[in-house]
């Protein structure tokens, strides 16, 4: 069966609208409790800003599945919207959702851990060895569910390392690029529709589905965040977009039947290039200059394109079309 594109729409829409609802009330929760970013060293705002943003992200992907589960389990899509699913696509849905079961739990309940991790440095500013641990022990917790990388190689410890490193990489390359506002965030919005519309094309539905939630609840957010910001992601939402960037490169099979070509494998690179080249541009900076690679500065691409002249909107508006341009070519 073609799998309904409605039911895409469906989803990103439903993490759209559940974002946008949310986020007004996580701010007034971050205002009271004081978790607010105040300005400083390397920072350009006047006011202390909530960092509400990965609270709200959050919720707009976690209420929308959980309706759609409920709806899903009482039978209530068949019986009662039969034009929009039909009985085929809820018992499609049914059935991937217990097939996949384990692993879509884990990768939840790594999305949760991710968010409390950065709450917890946002709020008490963790030790890097306490951060890195642990990311370390969330990443382990999704390659433990089977949502691992293999590259060819039909061997579990390299299937474990790589699937962790990958996982890793990717979180604290979105972590290093939450520099200025709307470019994690876009970025986020970017390489989780091109993973989304890649899963969809070759009939992957359900990681089509959590990458368009995603979409769903970084567009959400970014009304918030850009050109002006009224919340900010914190850690909290910089660690949560990195690691489902990390899983939406993973979950789908780039390589199939259908797609036979073994360098296919490699379209997440060039999906998430602009992230990872500015990580590779900051620690090799870092490192010849004797910095602790964990030390924040102002080399990073979107920096060295304000230093030439670019407002910070216009820088950030560029890294957009980069990032989206790459995206592109992966399909070609």
């Amino acid at each position: 069966m073609n799998f309904p594109f409605n039911v895409y729409w469906l989803a990103f829409a439903g993490a759209l609208i559940i974002t946008l609802l949310a986020l007004p009330l996580w701010r007034k929760w971050c205002l009271r409790i004081g978790l607010i970013d105040d300005p400083g060293h390397r920072k350009i705002h006047e006011q202390p800003i909530p960092l509400a943003g990965g609270l709200a992200v959050l919720t707009g992907l976690v209420v929308p599945l959980a309706l759609g589960a409920i709806a899903l389990r009482l039978r209530f899509i068949e019986l009662e919207q039969p034009h929009l699913f039909g009985s085929f696509t809820a018992d499609w849905l049914r059935y991937g959702f217990s097939r996949r079961a384990g692993q879509l739990l884990a990768i939840f309940v790594g999305a949760v851990g991710m968010v409390t991790l950065g709450w917890l440095d946002d709020k008490h500013e963790l030790k890097p060895a306490a951060k890195f641990g642990g990311q370390l022990l969330i990443a382990a917790l999704v390659a433990a569910a089977g949502v691992r990388i293999t590259l060819f190689v039909h061997n579990i410890a390299f299937s474990y390392a790589i699937t962790i490193l990958w996982i890793l990489t990717v979180t604290n390359a979105c972590n290093f690029m939450d520099n200025m506002n709307g470019l994690c965030a876009g970025l986020g919005f970017i390489g989780s529709w091109c993973f989304g519309w890649s899963a969809a094309i070759n009939g992957q539905y359900l990681a089509a589905s959590i990458a368009l939630l995603t979409c769903g609840a970084l567009l959400g957010f970014l009304p918030f965040n850009f050109p002006k910001a009224s919340a900010f992601l914190g850690d909290a939402g910089s660690h949560l977009i990195g690691y489902l960037l990390a899983v939406l490169a993973i979950l789908p099979h780039f390589y199939s039947r259908r797609n036979p070509d073994t360098l296919a494998v490699l379209k997440p690179l060039l999906i998430l290039s602009v992230l990872l080249g500015d990580l590779v541009w900051v620690v090799i900076l870092r490192w010849r200059i004797g910095q602790p690679f964990y030390v924040g500065d102002n080399n990073h691409l979107s920096h060295r394109l304000a230093r030439r002249g670019l407002s910070r909107t216009r820088a950030v508006v560029m890294i957009w079309l980069l990032a989206a341009v790459a995206g592109w070519l992966s399909f070609l």
